[in-house]
């Protein structure tokens, strides 16, 4: 199953379309179920210049009793947004420890020159 998709102000672009069944295949290498999750766009506020229309989104995405909502220009800076939030680690990652002062002196020692 897929991502449920909603919309209130027309439907995603085709981008979004075409790109969205990366997003889902990256979703279940990480374990997660897309058929768990709702995406949602609406208009963030109303126009300022009445011919222009709105120039923001809010996406809120909706999976098991949780939500979060953000606000983008279009459905492809939405989508990249959300897949980095699919591919982050749960946890920050380790960092690797830098040698010591007195390591990197015997290191440089032991090169020939």
């Amino acid at each position: 199953m897929s991502i449920i998709l909603q919309s209130t102000v027309g439907g995603f672009s085709a981008q979004f379309m075409r790109k969205l069944p990366l997003v889902e295949q990256a979703m279940r290498e990480h374990g997660l179920d897309p058929a768990e999750f709702v995406i949602a766009k609406d208009y963030a506020s109303t126009a300022t210049i009445p011919i222009m229309g709105p120039f923001f989104f809010d996406y809120s995405v909706y999976f098991g009793d949780e939500k979060f909502t953000v606000t983008e220009p279009n459905d492809m800076v939405f989508l990249d947004y959300f897949f980095k939030r699919v591919l982050a680690a749960d946890e920050p990652p380790e960092l690797p420890r830098r040698p010591g002062l007195i390591r990197r002196l015997f290191g440089w020692m032991a090169e020939a020159v």
